[in-house]
Formats: C-alpha cells, sequence, structure tokens
C-alpha cells in the first residue's frame, strides 16, 4: 500500500516536470518564430548579392578576353595571336579573381550596425 502511494506521488511529480518542460519547449518555440519572422528571410544581404555580381562581371569579362585568335586563313598559324598576353596571363588572373571574389562574397558576415 505504501508503495502504491510512493508510485502516484512520484508519477504525479513527473507529470508536472513533463507539464513544465513543455511549457518551457513552448515558449521557447514561440521566441525563435518570433525572432525568425521579424528578421529578413534572405539569405544573404545586399553588399553579399553586390559582390557575387561583381566576381560574375571579371568571370565573364575574364572568359571574353580568353575567346577569340580565329585565323582568317585556317592554313596559317599566328602564334602571336594565340599566345598573347591578353589570353596566357591576364584573362586567366581574372577569371581566378572572380572565384575569389565569390567565394568572399558566400563567406562574408553582414556588418552589424
Amino acid at each position: 500500500m505504501a508503495k502504491k502511494k510512493n508510485l502516484k506521488q512520484k508519477l504525479n511529480e513527473a507529470s508536472k516536470e513533463v507539464a513544465s518542460a513543455q511549457a518551457e519547449v513552448k515558449s521557447t518555440v514561440q521566441s525563435a518564430t518570433q525572432t525568425a519572422s521579424s528578421s529578413n528571410n534572405m539569405l544573404f544581404h545586399k553588399e553579399n548579392y553586390l559582390l557575387m555580381g561583381a566576381g560574375l562581371v571579371l568571370i565573364f569579362i575574364g572568359f571574353l578576353l580568353m575567346a577569340g585568335g580565329k585565323s582568317a586563313d585556317p592554313n596559317v598559324f599566328d602564334k602571336d595571336a594565340l599566345f598573347s598576353f591578353r589570353r596566357i596571363t591576364l584573362a586567366p588572373i581574372l577569371v581566378l579573381l572572380g572565384f575569389a571574389v565569390e567565394g568572399y562574397a558566400i563567406l562574408k558576415k553582414p556588418s552589424t550596425n
């Protein structure tokens, strides 16, 4: 009989603890939901998107500079046009710089004001 009372008492205590834990979880979820809904749902901020655009422009310009080199006569090989500084050095540097800017734009955290 004493064991039954002891078990009932423990059951009541456990149910009170569960109820308080449920209330705590509910309030935490509500506050997190309010915080999420009040903040901007964009993945990145404006500055990140501007940097990404600048990186894409650099990559595009680099590929444009690499293009070309077509000869009017297919039987003539123009070594200077194909192996020019613009195609061999400048364009790849711009493409790599563009990819670096893209990586920076993705990893940059927004400034908090």
